[in-house]
């Protein structure tokens, strides 16, 4: 075991704590600012941005719970929320339950966007129908399933650290030279109602189609990152010993801390709560530089990023300024979701091995090791399969357009619309493709709605296991009920106004009916075996 580190003395030793929060702010640059700021800018405007600015107030609020409490006991939340009221270890054994098949989503996700982005570069948009994204997709997964097989939590924040840094200068860059309306931007931090503009109907019927409402949610899930994020994120705080950690206080440790005022452990809350102030504060500069980009290129010109154009759009944010930037925006982007891909992975590790600790006192290294290989194999093989399932998809045949002089013809977003010859009839009307529609219900869950299940579970474990000395202060405490109340009603409400609602909602009561009965089975099991053991 390495020393512990040195509290920090200076407000330039603070500042360099900054490590666990850049994957937080790395995880949500690439899906969360790249393809949805721009996307909310495109469609909304500066409006959009104070959803960005008090989704992040509410997330920060979560995680710094989280971490303070884990500074202060060495106890992960996924272990106090085995002691929930019901059966006991109902909640994180439905939370598994979803994260087994959340995640690998997400992780088919990320790669599809890369894909997307390599069959641009590479001029292959078009080959298999355009089924090439999920081909270049897997390809990609494969290899950053083999970097995680190999690497870590150190190599997780050094390329996090990096990719974040790049993008802050390459934002605050941008963001001088594009001289947006400060005013229209600062005025978009104030919560007014949201509406579609008139041409997003006949431009892209396939978003107008949707509230306003189900396309705000999907911001809501992305940015500033997602409740397993986050409980990976408290998670990975064992690696900075900071406060009691690595270990865990015994109940004469807590009682020591909360007599004493300045005891070191109480100190070291400052850890996180700097860290995730400046990742939180980033995420909001970046939402801020991707959403008046959108609003100044794209809204202008009338075109949004949908699931053909996921990032190839954003390059005329730099291509405007000179065309010998596109490699540079290139290189960031693909970095930017490559880090996002990477650590998503290495964000499913943590939760079977937090979760795996919290039912198993003797947890070791060696079983973590191999838990790490089982989770890998399980979240490659399902994300796998669905870019596979996404391409033969894509590439079998789709029904011919009947009429050719009154038939909508798909316009590039390479080729002005009023120079496509409506008259000529395409060879081939290619299928709209799913990946999209697959993350939106998984998103509700993993970036809405577990947030608020989380913000629940800290105000009740602060309550429990914390002497009155520690309990966090008041404004916290009402931040974090006031973000369950939210999150519990947008993610219920989005899922109310999903297409797929019945399908959906059921699933859902199923999945936590079955952890219900599966936490009663194991708590029967356990009494049964200690009355035999005794």
């Amino acid at each position: 075991m390495s020393d512990a580190p040195r509290l920090p003395r200076s407000a330039v030793d603070w500042i360099r704590i900054f490590g666990p929060g850049a994957i937080i702010a790395s995880l949500t640059i690439g899906t969360g600012e790249l393809i949805f700021s721009t996307r909310g800018g495109a469609i909304f405007g500066y409006d959009i941005l104070y959803v960005f600015a008090v989704i992040s107030l509410l997330k920060w609020g979560l995680v710094v719970s989280t971490s303070r409490h884990m500074v202060l006991t060495g106890v992960h939340p996924y272990e106090r929320m085995i002691d929930l009221p019901g059966p006991r270890g109902w909640m994180p054994i439905m939370l598994l339950l979803m994260a087994t098949v959340s995640l690998p989503i997400w992780i088919s996700f990320h790669a599809g966007v890369l894909g997307n982005l390599t069959s641009w570069i590479t001029g292959t948009r078009t080959a298999m129908h355009g089924g090439a994204d999920y081909l270049w997709g897997a390809g990609i997964l494969a290899m950053v399933l083999l970097l995680s097989a190999t690497g870590g939590y150190s190599v997780l924040e050094r390329v996090q650290l990096f990719v974040v840094t790049a993008m802050v200068l390459s934002s605050v860059i941008s963001l001088i030279i594009y001289n947006p309306d400060w005013m229209d931007l600062f005025l978009g931090m104030v919560p007014r109602p949201l509406a579609y503009p008139e041409w997003l109907s006949e431009k892209y019927p396939e978003i107008a189609r949707h509230s306003v409402w189900v396309e705000t949610t999907r911001y809501v899930g992305v940015i500033g990152g997602a409740g397993f994020d986050y409980l990976a994120y408290t998670s990975w705080l064992r690696e900075k010993s900071w406060g009691v950690l690595p270990g865990k206080a015994t109940p004469e440790l807590i009682a020591e801390i909360a007599a004493d005022p300045q005891h070191e452990a109480r100190k070291w809350i400052s850890a996180p709560f700097v860290d995730c102030a400046i990742s939180f504060l980033l995420i909001i500069a970046f939402s801020a530089v991707f959403v008046a980009s959108g609003t100044i290129v794209l809204r202008a010109e009338e075109i949004v990023p949908d699931e053909s154009n996921l990032l190839n759009l954003q390059s005329r944010f730099v291509t405007q300024i000179h065309s010998i930037l596109l490699p540079l925006y290139v290189a960031g982007a693909f970095l930017a979701m490559l880090g996002t891909l990477y650590g998503t992975i290495e964000v499913g590790c943590s939760i079977a091995d937090e979760m795996a600790r919290s039912f198993r006192s003797s947890w070791s290294e060696d079983k973590s090791h191999r838990l790490k290989q089982l989770v890998l194999g399980w979240c490659g093989t399902f994300a796998m399969a669905i870019l596979i399932w996404l391409l033969i998809r894509q590439m079998s045949p789709a029904t011919p357009i009947p009429d050719s002089t009154t038939a909508p013809v798909a316009v590039s977003e390479d080729v002005p619309p009023e120079e496509v010859d409506s008259t000529v009839e395409p060879a081939r009307v290619d299928k709209p493709k799913l990946l999209l529609a697959i993350l939106t219900p998984v998103n509700l869950f993993t970036g809405v709605l577990s947030c608020g299940l989380i913000c629940l579970a800290v105000v009740w474990m602060d309550r429990r296991w914390l002497p009155a000395e520690l309990q966090p202060p008041t404004w916290l405490t009402l931040l974090n009920i006031l973000s369950s109340i939210l999150f519990l009603y947008l993610g219920l409400k989005g899922y109310w106004e999903n297409e797929n609602r019945n399908l959906i909602l059921w699933s859902m009561c199923g999945i936590l009916a079955l952890s219900m009965v599966i936490a009663k089975l194991s708590s029967s099991a356990s009494k049964e075996q200690a009355k035999s053991s005794s």
